[in-house]
């Protein structure tokens, strides 16, 4: 069962990721691009739905279907779309994607194929930040890029 997904961003910045997933037991292993972030971290989750008829607000809030409050990517209890930040190293420039997860999937109960990935303008501060967002979104600010994440052509 390897599976492939590919998600377009569109938006304020712009870019393609792919989801790269060996057997239902491997995590999922996240590669691509952003271009035209600013310099320093974005947030970079995997929202609930694969509805962006109104731009990035229509993809709902962060996938969480085990109810958890908001994580990082390493944390014990963490939103299943919670993947951390993407860091641009200069402003307008490429932005390189390297994520491997073993919460999202490419198949079963946390299959994000369908849902929306959503690039943020402020860093997410991994659920640690005091603030009242904290726990629910990272605080990471407005959604300035998003796509969908389909099934991608297998080689």
């Amino acid at each position: 069962m390897p599976a492939k997904a590919v998600c377009v961003l569109k938006g304020d910045v712009s870019g393609t990721v792919f989801f790269d997933q060996k057997d239902d037991k491997s995590p999922v292993v996240v590669t691509g691009e952003v271009k035209g972030l600013a310099k320093g971290k974005h947030g970079f989750h995997v929202h609930e739905f694969g509805d962006n008829t109104n731009g990035c607000t229509s993809a709902g809030a962060h996938f969480n279907p085990q109810k958890q409050e908001h994580g990082g990517p390493d944390a014990a209890i963490r939103h299943v779309g919670d993947l951390g930040n993407v860091e641009a190293a200069s402003d307008g420039g490429v932005t390189k994607v390297c994520i491997q997860d073993s919460q999202i999937s490419l198949s079963g109960p946390n299959n994000i194929i369908g849902r929306t990935l959503v690039v943020h303008a402020d860093p997410d501060d991994l659920g640690l930040g005091g603030h009242e967002l904290s726990k629910t979104t990272g605080n990471a600010g407005a959604r300035i890029a998003c796509g969908v994440i389909g099934l991608a052509k297998s080689d």
